[in-house]
């Protein structure tokens, strides 16, 4: 019998954009780097088919696959950290759901019975994930041991529960040890106060358990590192162990987040939790990226002392991740060259000639940029 593909399901809480894409991909680093194979999944809970047809201004960039998937830029960041190549049917919408429910419908799948979200809908989501989670993805043909699941937007929004109700199937005995939660929540430290605040981290962890699903992992988004009376303080409202609230607080680069959840034994607790099979230690070291090289890269991105400076004119600077595939593309080559990277971003329209005197200043002011280029 095949052993299935462990799962790691990726939830957020309070706001969207905390980070979730960035905590998973440093999941799947750590993994890969101690030799298991690794495959992601995005789910959108939108109604939308793909991200074809978004607004940069909504959505950031729309980023583009091999096989010509139009998806969130999030399986841009698995693709770039583990060195993967995904297909469209890596992210999942709840468009496309419908879609593939209502085509079975319509062919008579499902004998005239009334179809309804639970079971019709969620069980086409488990298939879905079940079958894509399996499909090689390192280009050794070789089955992925692990797929890291990230569930866009927050828990609690009308638009997931289905999603959240399919992985409710994960929490019967027989597949206690075929999922494992990680939820991904913000503290908040409002600036009247200057104190980390948990209770909007505590509502979230309520609505996940309300929910049906129970963190194995809770990781705190903060501008700061935690301090051990407030960890304690977040393990005893989320009815877990200390070990398993994970602070992320901001960090000078993103390659130094794998590292800080390596120093917190995440690794460790996710072999555990899944009971994975143990890989040899010394083909560990021959992986690429192993964490030797990832703790080089990170150190060598804050070493630069030398600037080069790049305009970027484009449409929609306003939203940095709007061209978030070329900015990565741009850092990286300034860490080959060994420059510090700063990037002027310049709206397109304000270097176009004009004698409206409310727009010279503007004018004035894009040129003035390039030239500092």
């Amino acid at each position: 019998m095949v052993e299935p593909v462990k799962m790691i399901l990726v939830t957020g809480g309070v706001i969207s954009g905390v980070g979730k894409g960035i905590i998973s991909s440093s999941l799947g680093v750590l993994l890969k780097a101690h030799g298991y194979r690794v495959s992601f999944i995005k789910i959108d809970p939108y109604i939308n088919i793909d991200a074809g047809t978004f607004s940069p201004f909504e959505h950031g960039e729309v980023f583009v696959l091999d096989d010509g998937g139009e998806v969130d830029l999030d399986l841009g960041n698995y693709e770039r950290f583990l060195n993967i190549r995904l297909t469209r049917d890596n992210n999942i919408t709840t468009g496309k759901i419908y879609q593939q429910v209502i085509e079975r419908e319509r062919r008579g799948d499902y004998l005239g019975k009334t179809v309804q979200t639970i079971p019709h809908i969620t069980s086409a989501i488990i298939e879905w994930v079940e079958r894509v989670a399996a499909i090689p993805v390192d280009g050794k043909n070789q089955r992925p041991e692990v797929c890291i699941v990230e569930l866009g937007g927050t828990i609690g929004d009308i638009e997931s529960m289905p999603f959240v109700a399919a992985f409710e199937k994960f929490q019967r005995p027989a597949f206690k040890d075929h999922l494992m939660t990680v939820h991904v929540s913000v503290i908040l430290e409002p600036k009247s106060t200057g104190e980390l605040k948990t209770k909007p981290m505590q509502n979230s962890m309520r609505n996940l358990r309300a929910s049906g699903l129970t963190p194995d992992l809770l990781v705190c988004r903060s501008e700061r590192p935690l301090n051990k009376a407030l960890r304690e303080k977040i393990a005893a409202f989320g009815m877990v162990e200390l070990e398993q609230v994970i602070g992320v607080h901001d960090v000078s680069n993103i390659y130094k987040v794998p590292l800080l959840l390596h120093k917190q034994n995440v690794l460790e607790m996710v072999v555990k939790r899944l009971k994975l099979t143990a890989v040899n230690a010394e083909g560990t070291l021959t992986q690429k990226p192993n964490l030797f090289q990832w703790t080089h890269l990170s150190n060598l991105c804050d070493s630069f002392q030398e600037e080069v400076r790049i305009a970027l004119v484009g449409k929609y600077v306003q939203i940095p991740d709007a061209y978030a595939s070329l900015n990565k593309a741009l850092r990286h080559s300034a860490i080959h060259a060994k420059r510090q990277l700063v990037i002027s971003y310049i709206y397109s329209e304000h270097l176009e000639e004009t004698n409206d005197s409310e727009r010279i200043s503007d004018y004035n002011s894009a040129w003035e940029k390039i030239k500092q280029c």
